[in-house]
């Protein structure tokens, strides 16, 4: 391969993808929890065949070694999903899962071992079951995902809690933090809402700037509160990098690795700089919520739409972006969501709708 790959000239700084989020099918059973055939009605048309998922692993190695998520729908009603996961990690990428957890039992965890699943995330979006399964429109969906946390332990499978913030469930994630750390996860990642799909019916329950704000803040002050080597990350909430730069800043902190971990590294929106979406047809998308196609796997490789799709080249432009994200002094370490600005105003360069923070730069 050239020093310098398709689109990128030498001194350019070089976008990799650090993650890929596959959706290898969109089939899920949570339609239906209590209908055991659900899981044999699949899969949706067109999803991509085995033989493609180990030939697109192959051309996601020519780019990098992104962590690669396994997700879906719900990735275990793939029946090749072993075959693919193991691929992955043959080919030295850190495959992980994300699963609602209903369908854990034994065997399944074994094979997520064998397989180098490195970990799994399991969605808790309530700190109880009244408060989830009402969430997730589906009764002893709670119970569903904590017997499956109960199997991992077992197993020893590291798993992360993700949670999507809303204003229906913001007053209560601080107990399911709380929750996260009794169940023994090493992580807990929050999202915050940006509707599309199905969540466009929520639209009205998206935090208002204000709230956002506050609740990144918190997120901050719960790093000194949580055990040492239990990570907290933020997604689609891009602004809590500038957030935890003012906190430092306040703090006389150097945000550095040491001092930061990986939160000093890594940038708000991810979209098409170090991270990408697969849907379940093969379509490259800067992420799942922002429904772009950038070109099909099954007409390109992944290194030619990585290099060369013009909607990545313009989100690695940040001096393209609009409004006052263009001129933000925080552009490359939040860079506003490209989503957001997408669904509020039809362009993925707009300014992020829900930031309060008035830049300096003029």
């Amino acid at each position: 391969m050239n020093a310098h790959p398709h689109g990128q000239k030498a001194g350019e700084e070089k976008f990799v993808p650090r993650l890929v989020a596959w959706e290898l099918t969109r089939h899920c059973n949570l339609n239906c929890i209590h209908c055991r055939a659900a899981a044999s009605r699949g899969p949706y048309e067109n999803e991509l065949t085995t033989e493609e998922c180990l030939r697109i692993l192959k051309e996601i190695r020519e780019v990098g070694t992104p962590i690669i998520i396994l997700t879906g729908g719900e990735p275990l009603l793939r029946p090749d999903i072993f075959e693919i996961a193991a691929e992955a990690s043959r080919l030295g990428f850190r495959p992980v899962m994300a699963t609602n957890g209903t369908l854990l039992n034994d065997e399944i965890a074994v094979k997520m071992k064998e397989t180098g699943i490195a970990r799994v995330s399991i969605s808790l979006d309530g700190a109880d079951a009244k408060s989830h399964d009402n969430f997730r429109q589906m009764e002893g969906a709670f119970e569903g995902s904590l017997k499956g946390i109960e199997i991992l332990k077992k197993h020893k499978i590291p798993f992360q809690i993700n949670t999507t913030v809303t204003e229906v469930n913001v007053e209560e994630v601080p107990k399911i933090l709380d929750l996260a750390l009794k169940l023994g996860a090493v992580a807990h990642h929050i999202f915050l809402l940006v509707p599309v799909g199905r969540g466009k019916e929520m639209a009205s329950q998206a935090l208002t700037a204000e709230k956002y704000e506050k609740v990144l803040h918190w997120f901050y002050e719960q790093r000194g509160r949580v055990p040492k080597g239990f990570h907290l990350k933020a997604t689609c909430a891009p602004h809590y990098y500038r957030i935890l730069r003012q906190r430092a800043r306040e703090e006389g902190k150097e945000v550095t690795f040491e001092t930061f971990g990986l939160d000093a590294v890594t940038r708000g929106c991810l979209a098409g700089t170090g991270f990408c979406f697969i849907s379940h047809r093969g379509i490259v998308q800067p992420c799942g919520y922002l429904e772009l196609n950038c070109g099909s796997l099954r007409d390109k490789s992944f290194p030619e739409i990585w290099w060369n799709a013009e909607i990545f080249q313009n989100l690695r432009n940040f001096k393209g972006y609009k409004g006052k994200c263009g001129r933000c002094e925080y552009v490359r370490v939040c860079g506003g969501c490209r989503a957001r600005a997408y669904e509020t105003t039809g362009d993925y360069l707009a300014e992020e709708p829900l930031c309060l923070y008035q830049p300096r730069k003029r």
